[in-house]
């Protein structure tokens, strides 16, 4: 196939000027035209070791033989069909998928596009499942400070993060979201330090629903570790002291597992980290490893709330990307990739903390398996140095490495490589960073 443009400036100035000026401020001029494994290649001919993975939606690599091979099959039969009729991929993805995930009993899932779609349906189940079995609207739903669940009008709505919602007013508020404080050691809303807080940010969660809703609570709704805002590690007991909080309230918890699921946080799933069972589960990046897929699973009992026709979405049983799911999921497991994530990423974080020792600039390493978060401070005060984070992610992708900078106060680099990313890389990495850190 003939592109007109040849060039990366050529490519960059016509997006600039044909679309919307709402994509990232601070894109990184490069064309990727290639990839494999860890690795991907612009339109230069330029390598570099990719270490964000497409906002961590790489998980079994770019390319990864066995995926394609399923894409090339089902692309030469048949591209889509919709819900009206039934097609071979979706009915093995849903098999398949209900046998990983981890809740106990009968399971049922669903099939839409993206990870905001996921999560506006799965509060919409949510809400079914209040009214039909439980006779009330379940209407608040809680979700915490620095979340991120999307940019629809209800995802908007249920983030955590205020730079979404500027100037959006009537988009980004909706009657029911309460945002509660996060569990966020290292900015701890309750200026505590963990352990000797008693996880005070798990228990306040009551305190908000007896003072801050109406009481007709649906549903919690978390990501097992918080990915754009910052790779936030919860405290390990704080899910489960959420879950017995909601679970009193005869409320759902809802697993936002758009980042943290199919290997990233080194178990299949992020709540598996966690010992607790969710009810609902959103889904989506990783379990096409890289083509738009969007998935929501939940126990039988509250999936069967939704009545035909309450619910859809026009690709969501497509043929092609469903098969490549059920490949992702084959290689997952076969590779045991989610294992590797667990041991390559306290590696990387072990080594990542000796640079921490180093470099006054690093206030805090933190994450699980390859979901790892190095936030940058200016001083013992930890001022955010948010300008610092970008010019280190220039400086990496100068050298060779492509890196997120980000989170709630843009200080955060952002490591979520393709889960197959290899020792001597990993390595690689760490020795260009420390060079970074040296010249700041």
């Amino acid at each position: 196939m003939s592109y007109p443009y040849k060039s990366a400036e050529g490519i960059i100035e016509s997006q600039n000027r044909y679309m919307f000026p709402c994509t990232p401020k601070y894109r990184q001029p490069v064309v990727i035209v290639e990839g494999r494994g860890a690795l991907v290649k612009d339109i230069d001919g330029r390598e570099y070791i990719d270490l964000f993975g497409g906002y961590a939606a790489v998980n079994v690599g770019h390319c990864h033989p066995r995926v394609v091979r399923a894409i090339v099959e089902w692309a030469q039969k048949i591209h889509h069909t919709s819900y009206d009729y039934y097609n071979i991929p979706s009915a093995v993805l849903a098999e398949k998928l209900v046998q990983v995930l981890p809740m106990k009993g009968s399971k049922k899932v669903f099939f839409c596009v993206s990870g905001a779609e996921a999560n506006e349906g799965a509060v919409k189940l949510a809400r079914k499942y209040m009214f039909r079995y439980k006779r009330k609207a379940g209407l608040d739903i809680l979700t915490v400070r620095y979340s991120f669940h999307g940019r629809t009008h209800l995802t908007v709505a249920l983030t955590g993060q205020t730079k979404y919602k500027k100037g959006m007013a009537v988009t980004a508020t909706l009657p029911g979201v309460k945002i509660i404080p996060a569990p966020y050691c290292f900015r701890c809303p309750f200026r505590m330090r963990y352990p000797e807080c008693g996880v005070l940010c798990a228990y306040y969660i009551e305190d908000v629903i007896k003072y801050e809703t109406s009481g007709d609570v649906g549903a919690f709704l978390i990501e097992p570790v918080l990915g754009e805002g910052g790779i936030i590690v919860p405290p390990r007991e704080y899910l489960k002291i959420a879950h017995d909080i909601i679970k009193s309230y005869d409320s759902l918890l809802i697993a936002d597992e758009v980042q943290t699921g199919f290997g990233r946080t080194g178990k299949l799933f992020g709540i598996e980290n966690f010992d607790v069972e969710p009810d609902i589960m959103s889904m989506a990046k990783g379990i096409t490893s890289g083509l738009p897929l969007g998935a929501i699973g939940a126990k039988a009992e509250v999936a069967d709330a939704f009545d035909h026709g309450d619910h859809s979405s026009t690709w969501g049983p497509n043929a092609v990307t469903c098969a490549a799911a059920v490949e992702v999921i084959n290689v997952l497991l076969e590779e045991k990739l989610h294992e590797k994530a667990r041991d390559l990423g306290e590696y990387f974080m072990k080594r990542l903390n000796e640079l921490a020792d180093k470099h006054k600039i690093i206030g805090e390493v933190r994450g699980l398996g390859l979901m790892i978060g190095v936030e940058l401070v200016k001083d013992e005060k930890k001022t955010p140095a948010a300008a610092e984070a970008l010019k280190i992610r220039e400086k990496m992708r100068e050298r060779g490495f492509l890196i997120g900078a980000g989170g709630a106060y843009g200080c955060t680099l952002r490591i979520e490589p393709p889960l197959m990313i290899t020792k001597d890389q990993v390595d690689r990495a760490v020795d260009a960073l420390d060079e970074v850190l040296k010249e700041n």
